[in-house]
Order: C-alpha cells, then sequence, then structure tokens
C-alpha cells in the first residue's frame, strides 16, 4: 500500500500552516528570555496535540491541556503589549509590518542628521522641550498617534524645528513627525508607554510608546527642567546623551535603516530624575 496514498491531506496542511506560524513568530522574537518562553509554550502546544491525536490518555491529556491554559493566561498578561500590537496590525491590514517587511523604505540624507542634532543641541541648550520622531520605514500613519497633529509637509531644516519647538506657539508641546528630508506633521501626540516608569516625564514615556510598538522608528526627547538630551529605540531609553553622541546614534540607526531592519539594541537606562 502506498503511505502517501493513506496521509491526510488535511494534516500536511495543519503541520504546515503550524511549522509557518512557528517560524514567524521565532524570526521576531530577538531578546533571548522571550525565545526561550516561546519555545517552552509552542513545545506545550505540540505535546498537548500529539496526546490528543495518538494517545488514548484522558487523565493526561486532561493535565496538559490545564497547563497550557495555565500559560496561555500568563504569556498574555507578560506580553499585553505585544499582542495589542498584534492586533493593531491585523486591525488595520498592515501585515507588511508584521512580516517584518515594511511599506515604506526611509530615504533620507546625511542632511537629515545634520539637522536634527543642530536643532537638538540648540533647543538642549535653551531647555526647550521637544519630541522629534523619525520614520524610517514603518510607514506611520495618522491613526498611530492619539492626535495626529497638524500637517507640515516642509523641507526639514534646524530653522523650521527651532520655531515648531518655540514656547509661544501652539505645536511645540506635541513630537514633530520626520520621515526622509521631510518635515511631515507637528502637534502630534504619541502613545505613551505601556510599562509606567515613574522616574520619566511625559515626553519620554511618549517617545517609549511610540518606539515600543514600531521598530523602525526613532524619537528624540529634549528635556524642557534639565535640558538633557535622550534617543528612544525599540523601546529602550539612552539617556542622558552629549550632541556628539545624539550625532553618532542618529548616523548609525539611519544608515542601518536604508540597507536592511536595524538590530535590536539592548540600552541601560540611566540618571533617575523625574523629565517632563
Amino acid at each position: 500500500m502506498n503511505v502517501l496514498a493513506v496521509v491526510d491531506p488535511r494534516l500536511v496542511l495543519d503541520v504546515l500552516f503550524a511549522s509557518a506560524i512557528g517560524f514567524l513568530l521565532f524570526s521576531r522574537v530577538n531578546e533571548a528570555r522571550t525565545l526561550w518562553l516561546l519555545r517552552g509554550y509552542l513545545f506545550l502546544v505540540a505535546l498537548a496535540w500529539f496526546v490528543q491525536r495518538y494517545a488514548n490518555l484522558p487523565l493526561t491529556s486532561k493535565l496538559v491541556d490545564a497547563l497550557v491554559l495555565a500559560c496561555s493566561l500568563s504569556l498574555a498578561i507578560l506580553w499585553q503589549g505585544e499582542l495589542r500590537r498584534l492586533m493593531e496590525l491585523l486591525g488595520t491590514g498592515r501585515l507588511a509590518v508584521l512580516l517584518g517587511n515594511p511599506q515604506k523604505e526611509f530615504r533620507g540624507s546625511a542632511g537629515t542628521v545634520t539637522q536634527i542634532t543642530e536643532a537638538a543641541g540648540r533647543l538642549s541648550q535653551q531647555r526647550r522641550g521637544a519630541l522629534i520622531v523619525v520614520d524610517m520605514g514603518s510607514d506611520l500613519r495618522p491613526e498611530d498617534f492619539l492626535n495626529p497633529g497638524v500637517a507640515i509637509g516642509a523641507q526639514l531644516s534646524r530653522e523650521l524645528l527651532l520655531n515648531l519647538f518655540a514656547a509661544d506657539t501652539p505645536l511645540h508641546d506635541g513630537a514633530v513627525l520626520v520621515r526622509g528630508n521631510r518635515i511631515e506633521a507637528a502637534g502630534v501626540i504619541l502613545p505613551l508607554s505601556r510599562h509606567s516608569v515613574s522616574r520619566y516625564g511625559t515626553r519620554h514615556l511618549a517617545a517609549l510608546g511610540i518606539t515600543e510598538r514600531f521598530d523602525r522608528c526613532i524619537c528624540i526627547v529634549v528635556s524642557e527642567e534639565t535640558g538633557t538630551l535622550s534617543l528612544s529605540n525599540q523601546g529602550k531609553l539612552e539617556r542622558p546623551i552629549t550632541s556628539s553622541r545624539l550625532e553618532e546614534l542618529l548616523r548609525e540607526l539611519l544608515s542601518s535603516a536604508e540597507s536592511r531592519p536595524p538590530a535590536r539594541r539592548t540600552v541601560v537606562s540611566s540618571s533617575a530624575e523625574s523629565l517632563s
């Protein structure tokens, strides 16, 4: 008897789809601890499937199912932010971001880094609070923000950035969205970080919030109280940094964005004072 003739096509499709989902999950995980948790959970799911399908062990099957359910609830709590982001991507149909293939690639120049660095340095010296979001290919849309702000659509320049963050202007409290060599919007209200960090003020929580949701997005923060410069990338905040360090980080991140998705960085936060 031909073995292939008795193989259920639905079983083959089931295994293929499950393998594809598992591969997608593993390819999107970069942290070792998260990878271990995911491996353990998928092992339990596979064990439960095997026991139910091939073994006549009712009691063992019930125990494994209960264990999978308990682990599912635990992971739902631990990964509530990631699951929320997954539902957002599925709900908006942005599968390209989910698959790691951004819909729009970053297009900038050396002048982008220079203009942003000089503006951030001047704002820091004057202790003028600022948030500058740089979209490196995440294809940020108005629905990604609490308030999309006011469309600008102007060439990026140090002078324009300084004017937008002037204390007597109506847009200075929000963030400025930069894409390539252009300022797309100002007065943008960003979603706050899902992790409440008491030592950070609203601007820093907003910078963490947008970079937690989008890998190909960075945010520069200038503290209004101290003038401290910070840079948020992939939900990690590096602070305080100098203007030269900011320029170095920007050149590294933006150059990598032109060729491939930026590698996940592990940055240790420092300085415990509360900033606004």
